[in-house]
Parts: structure tokens; C-alpha cells; sequence
């Protein structure tokens, strides 16, 4: 995998894209601001990914699908584990 200053711009932007899109489709408050959504996307493309190759083989990559879902189970998780005022 490459890890020029492009490529990592790119994944910022597209996890940024991604997290933006899971937190569009689950409203409410999360206890997290960019950074997390970023990240959220990021990792959501890692876990789409991983469950794709459970069911469809190991050279599955996620597309934008697979991705948000991922981010959205995340997002979930996330949720889960830090609530606020809880």
C-alpha cells in the first residue's frame, strides 16, 4: 500500500466522507466531534472489508457499502462503550 502524503489525504477524505455518512443514517448524539468521524470511517472501510472476505473471499476490498455498514456498526459500538452522562 502506498503511504505518500497523497494517498493519506485521500484516505482522510474518504473516511471523513464515510463517517459522515454513518453518522447521517444513526442520528443522535455521539460523544465525538471530526477527528472521530474520520476515524470512524477509516476503521468503518477496515471492518466492511473484513466481513466482506467472511462471505465473499479473500479478495474482497469494501466498496462504499460495506464501508459505511462498517462504520455504522462502529458508530454503534462507539456509542455503546462512551455514552454520555451514563
Amino acid at each position: 500500500m502506498d503511504f505518500s502524503s497523497h494517498s493519506i489525504l485521500w484516505i482522510l477524505i474518504i473516511g471523513l466522507v464515510i463517517g459522515a455518512i454513518a453518522k447521517l443514517l444513526m442520528p443522535g448524539k455521539d460523544p465525538g466531534g471530526c477527528i472521530v468521524t474520520i476515524l470512524l470511517g477509516i476503521a468503518g472501510a477496515l471492518v466492511g472489508t473484513w466481513i466482506g472476505r467472511l462471505f465473499v473471499g479473500e479478495n474482497y476490498i469494501a466498496g462504499w457499502i460495506m464501508s459505511v455498514v462498517g462504520a455504522m456498526i462502529l458508530l454503534l459500538l462507539y456509542r455503546l462503550l462512551f455514552r454520555r452522562g451514563a
